[in-house]
């Protein structure tokens, strides 16, 4: 379970098997069935997970009761509240369900400081994972501003091959910022082209 982690963290900076003994000793496995909330708005975020196997959403409830999804987590990717650290009391605005049977390493903000503590190196590969999610999430401003519905489902399914065959369409259509019924017309002009 872990050698998909590994390989993840591995990909910026190189780590010993010691090292990686210290990972594997301070994150724990957890199993959290389908439909479950992992966080609410108004809780302060415990956690920082890896996606071993799941689907997971993080979403925000607008004024007007709207759910905006900002983020899917599937196999191989992070989940959390960007807030997460040690020393933040802030509460999160963020929800997180999941919406398969999902699988993840979790890290409290102290086993997360003890890594760190323990091998610096652990500090950079993660601060460069905090820089490529800020970059993501730019792109993804910058998509929702500047590309029509059809392009912007289009990089959808570039970054999430795998969702439309694992969630309803109108958490993409949330995510992409449209109507489902405006999906299902993108959808069908692009299945006649």
């Amino acid at each position: 379970m872990n050698t998909a982690l590994h390989n993840n963290l591995s990909r910026y900076v190189s780590f010993t098997d010691d090292e990686l003994k210290v990972l594997d000793a301070l994150i724990k496995p957890q199993f959290i069935p389908k439909r479950t909330t992992m966080l609410r708005s108004g809780e302060k975020c415990n956690f920082e997970a890896y996606v071993v196997k799941g689907c997971v959403r993080k979403y925000y409830i607008d004024a007007d009761g709207n759910e905006l999804i900002l983020q899917f987590g599937v196999e191989d990717h992070w989940v959390g509240d960007i807030s997460f650290n040690a020393y933040d009391d802030q509460p999160s605005r963020v929800f997180i369900e999941t919406m398969e049977d999902s699988e993840f390493l979790m890290f409290d903000p102290e086993s997360k400081e003890e890594l760190f503590a323990r091998v610096p190196k652990f500090e950079r590969a993660f601060r460069i994972l905090v820089q490529r999610h800020l970059a993501s999430t730019q792109n993804r401003l910058f998509d929702s501003v500047s590309k029509n519905a059809t392009d912007k489902y289009l990089e959808f399914l570039r970054l999430y091959p795998t969702i439309p065959q694992r969630v309803a369409q109108h958490y993409i259509a949330s995510y992409l910022g449209i109507s489902p019924e405006f999906l299902s017309k993108v959808r069908a002009r692009l299945a006649k082209h």
